[in-house]
């Protein structure tokens, strides 16, 4: 019988494109009581950005996953809590207390849920077993944007999805826009929840990650019947669903994920340019814009790029660049992108470098 108070305790951050995952992540990791968390950040796309965006120590232990974990029924997630283990045992990784994951905004929670709770996903191999024995999901928490939850519950059921397996909403941005009905409208989703506003001064962010253990009971009424449906699921449904999604991890259904890349800086003012032009294009489908740019004008300077749907935030300088960043990298996500445009514009601005 496996104790649970000596697995280490697992706790899932979700939320859609833009509600504010990364931030709250910094909020988290700020507190020296977390400084032995290890973190895997799973990306949409393959040109990893929210590594760079996640303030982390020295020592603190990160697996970076690109592609929708989600997509693999947690096969992915159960490997990298396998690469947290291994690199503990060889002493390559420091001790750890907790593991936060921080999916894609497009992730469904219910196969990464799945792969930790008894009784769910079957485990393919030893590795998994392992995984099953040392960590335990301990609470799922999903951050809300009150601007933009409408919108996408609209047209994205996986957002429907991560309100309702939540323990915990964290509502943002409602220092912009008031949070009006929100709380009551998540509630008919999942009267479980727990609901909190990022924005007000007593918030404190660690006390979403009190050891626990995760549990499906007194949460939407669909959510057993999501759970039972992903672990019916047998080894040949899983190997064709790896395979169906495999294939292009820049698309998850009708969302594309565009990276781009430079190894060389870029003018501040050419860059402002290629942004605004980016998100004010009609019809284009933004969902998300997000990167690290060195600019060219400003010797050592590295700048944060943010946008979510059509609204593009002031660059904000970064105080640690990543040591690898000579250039920029950005990811543009949204449903109707003109990826090849999109890939010229930004090529004329290392030319002009």
């Amino acid at each position: 019988m496996i104790n649970a108070k000596d697995q280490v305790p697992v706790f899932l951050l979700t939320g859609f494109l833009g509600a504010g995952k990364t931030t709250l992540l910094n909020r988290i990791l700020e507190d020296p009581a977390m400084s032995d968390t290890a973190l895997i950040i799973n990306e949409f796309g393959l040109v990893p950005i929210d590594h760079d965006l996640v303030r982390v120590g020295r020592e603190q232990p990160v697996v970076t996953k690109t592609g929708c974990i989600c997509c693999t029924m947690g096969s992915d997630l159960r490997s990298s809590l396998d690469e947290l283990l291994a690199g503990r045992r060889a002493g390559e990784l420091p001790p750890f207390s907790r593991v936060i994951v921080e999916t894609t905004g497009l992730a469904d929670p219910a196969p990464i849920i799945n792969s930790l709770i008894p009784g769910g996903a079957q485990a393919m191999s030893l590795a998994h077993h392992s995984v099953a024995r040392a960590f335990r999901l301990s609470a799922v928490i999903t951050v809300v944007d009150v601007e933009g939850i409408g919108a996408a519950l609209d047209v994205h059921p996986e957002s429907l999805r991560q309100i309702a397996f939540a323990d915990h909403i964290v509502l943002t941005r409602t220092d912009q826009v008031p949070a009006g009905g929100w709380p009551d409208r998540l509630r008919a989703i999942n009267p479980g929840l727990h609901v909190h506003d990022a924005a007000d001064a007593g918030f404190d962010p660690v006390a979403l990650l009190a050891p626990g253990s995760y549990r499906a009971f007194g949460k939407g009424e669909d959510v057993d019947a999501w759970l039972k449906t992903e672990a019916s699921h047998d080894e040949h449904h899983h190997h064709h669903h790896d395979e169906e999604h495999s294939h292009d991890l820049n698309r998850h259904g009708n969302v594309l994920a565009v990276p781009l890349s430079t190894d060389q800086p870029i003018d501040r003012e050419a860059l402002q340019q290629f942004l605004n032009e980016s998100v004010s294009t009609p019809g284009n489908g933004l969902l998300r814009m997000k990167g690290v740019v060195a600019l060219s004008d400003e010797p050592g300077a590295v700048v944060v790029v943010h946008a979510v749907r059509h609204r593009l935030y002031p660059l904000v300088p970064m105080q640690q660049a990543p040591s690898d960043l000579i250039g920029g990298r950005l990811i543009v996500i949204g449903t109707d992108l003109d990826e090849s445009l999109l890939r010229q514009r930004f090529a004329e601005l290392s030319v002009g470098a």
